[in-house]
């Protein structure tokens, strides 16, 4: 969602004026925040989950489905609700991009208290929490209304996918899109039609997002679209779906988790150790195979939203010489991180960091290490998107807003969250990557997973450390047509370490790994060798005597702590459902949408999702979402889950 300051935004030519200003400022409020917080400690994690949902309406009569733009009306209502209860309430809704989107947090953090018991216990209410979010939310729909987790709208950009009806306006919307209304982007607060419309002035031409087609039996070859416009026809490349506006990729739906460190040093941890997993975790939960109403060659919507909010000009592309812009940049400000930010993590910078060398020469000045001002004087080689006239001048002692615009507007993989100023929170670590699930079950089971390998990380001291440009080659490979079962990804070999307690080595020994003498030593690793390449399944599941398997060493972790038998018996079922998706035993959603609509019996194999496809497809998803129908080709068929997920008493 990002920094919602309340205020007139500016439009990029007055923005721009005040881009050094924003950056300057922003980098003595973290200065003042890094020496103000930097020996904070908490006593314990604490970590929530961040759910993005679209509001689907249902045309029974036609068979169709669309997306209802009612966003701003219910959360209107949640506000209000929010403001009468206060810390009693169960859940929190904020907007997003779309005027279809709403994003739903618990109403505090889990763990709060400090004994794993205590924490884990927490495991077995995150399912329920997040079925009293969607049941907050259907009570205010109409019967023709669903809540459903999709990743990405079908028919997204095809014509009338929106209720009500809006039509593009490519010569007066914030957008200039064929395909997509600016009716469709959330309207209650200023923040996001005006990203909408600075990205698209300040690369002075619309956003070009270019997904491969899936090429099926009748799928034109080559396969290409025509517009009867000049821009349109210039960026549009054969055999692949042309998009040309923010909301394609702001417009889907992802599933993330934030974790809050005991201390500065646990925060910068977590965020390196994550980083690896990220891409693994992204093709573990794909769920995005269709764009602008076409079968794409992709599972996930990584690629098209990093397309959707790419601000950088051509000399910052390199396509022309650099003359007004100061730096030739790699990525889009929505991708994969480029360093990581411990001095253990520091030696696997191996690629060219690009970084505002006076930004990181103030910070050394002020005391702040090399690895963090790197990070951050690697942020701010960006402009700010969004400026509100009225926050222009801050208190740089007790306010943080320049620091957050740039921060909270370089989305990537993995975040680092410092405290803001004057609050209880602490230092956090936000992981991005994940798709969301269609069911509450999914859901939860992913995060678990992931808060759970957190524990295992700090608890075991492993290290899952490789090479950085071996992560960006594995962001490449998840986002790719059946990347869980079909690619392989560069993985750390030998994750225990010599500062690893001996219950560690004893549990992965017991599950098949390396022997002791095997062991890495991280100060003198080769990081040529330091990985190598295996499957989903070989990183999750196990590789032999050769690796453990990340949800093998999680079972060890459970048996060697005390926790009771009712959230043992759902933790169980969580790591079913990864392992099994890994092994390919049950489906990703992706995998499962994509099979759906290739044996539809209106489907001509040409790649292209109709109306009425789009329609039995959601209605589908909308029975399994509401427990209505069991699916055993997503999750399996042990009763428990059957249970769950048709939500049958106990």
């Amino acid at each position: 969602m990002g920094l919602l300051s309340l205020g007139k935004p500016l439009s990029w030519e007055e923005t721009k004026k005040h881009a050094e200003h924003v950056r300057k400022h922003g980098i003595i409020q973290f200065i003042n925040l890094y020496h103000q917080l930097k020996d904070r400690q908490d006593e314990c994690l604490r970590w929530g989950d961040e759910v993005e949902y679209m509001i689907i309406k249902f045309e029974d009569e036609k068979e169709k489905v669309k997306v209802s733009l009612k966003a701003a009306e219910i959360l209107k209502i949640m506000s209000e609700r929010e403001e009468r209860e206060g810390d009693k309430r169960a859940s929190l809704w904020r907007p997003e991009f779309a005027a279809y989107m709403i994003e739903g947090t618990p109403g505090s953090p889990y763990g709060l208290v400090s004994n794993h018991s205590a924490i884990l216990s927490h495991f077995n209410t995150v399912e329920e929490n997040m079925r009293l979010r969607r049941h907050e939310v259907e009570q205010l729909l109409a019967k023709d209304e669903a809540l459903l987790c999709l990743t990405s709208f079908p028919r997204l950009g095809c014509p009338g996918f929106c209720h009500p009806p809006a039509e593009p306006d490519p010569i007066h919307s914030a957008t200039g899109s064929l395909f997509y209304p600016d009716d469709a982007i959330f309207g209650g607060h200023p923040r996001f039609k005006t990203l909408a419309q600075n990205i698209r002035t300040r690369r002075k031409r619309k956003v070009i997002i270019n997904i491969p087609i899936f090429r099926d039996i009748n799928t034109p070859d080559p396969f290409r679209e025509h517009f009867n416009d000049e821009e349109a026809e210039a960026s549009s490349r054969a055999d692949h779906i042309y998009m040309d506006a923010m909301g394609f990729g702001m417009g889907c739906c992802c599933l993330q988790v934030t974790f809050q460190a005991s201390n500065l040093e646990e925060a910068r941890i977590l965020y390196d150790q994550l980083t690896p997993l990220s891409p693994i975790l992204m093709a573990l939960s794909a769920a995005s195979p269709i764009h602008r109403g076409y079968l794409s060659d992709r599972d996930c919507r990584w690629s098209v939203i990093s397309q959707a909010v790419d601000d950088r000009t051509k000399e910052e592309l390199g396509e022309e010489p650099l003359k007004n812009s100061k730096y030739r940049i790699n990525k889009s400000r929505y991708d994969s991180i480029d360093s990581y930010i411990s001095e253990a993590g520091s030696k696997y910078n191996d690629i060219q960091l690009i970084y505002n060398e006076e930004y990181y020469d103030q910070m050394i000045k002020e005391g702040i290490d090399p690895f963090l001002a790197k990070h951050v004087a690697h942020l701010f080689i960006r402009d700010p998107i969004i400026v509100y006239k009225e926050k222009l001048d801050q208190n740089d002692e007790t306010e943080s807003d320049h620091f957050e615009n740039i921060q909270s507007t370089n989305w990537q993989t993995m975040r680092f969250k410092p405290p803001p100023p004057q609050s209880s929170i602490g230092w956090r670590v936000e992981f991005r990557p994940m798709e969301v699930q269609f069911t509450e079950f999914e859901n939860a089971a992913y995060v678990v997973f992931i808060v759970l390998l957190t524990r295992l990380i700090l608890t075991y001291r492993l290290n899952f450390l490789i090479p950085i440009s071996k992560v960006d080659e594995n962001m490449q490979e998840a986002q790719k047509r059946d990347a869980v079962l079909r690619c392989r990804y560069w993985f750390r070999k030998d994750i225990i370490t010599q500062t690893s307690p001996p219950e560690a080595c004893a549990c992965v020994e017991a599950t098949g790994c390396p022997s002791e003498s095997n062991i890495c030593d991280s100060e003198n690793v080769n990081l040529d060798e330091s990985c190598i390449l295996m499957s989903v399944n070989e990183i999750i599941n196990g590789k032999g005597s050769h690796f453990p398997g990340l949800v093998p060493l999680l079972r060890q972790y459970l048996v060697s702590i005390e926790i009771d038998a009712e959230t043992h018996c759902t933790i169980q079922q969580y790591l079913n459902l990864i392992a099994n998706r890994a092994s390919g035993n049950v489906m990703t959603n992706a995998a499962w949408i994509r099979k759906y609509v290739r044996e539809h019996e209106q489907y001509n194999k040409d790649s292209v999702v109709s109306d009425k496809i789009a329609y039995d497809l959601i209605k589908v998803i909308n029975g399994i979402t509401k427990g209505e129908i069991f699916c055993k080709e997503l999750v399996g068929d042990s009763p428990f889950t059957r249970d769950r997920i048709l939500r049958r008493p106990k």
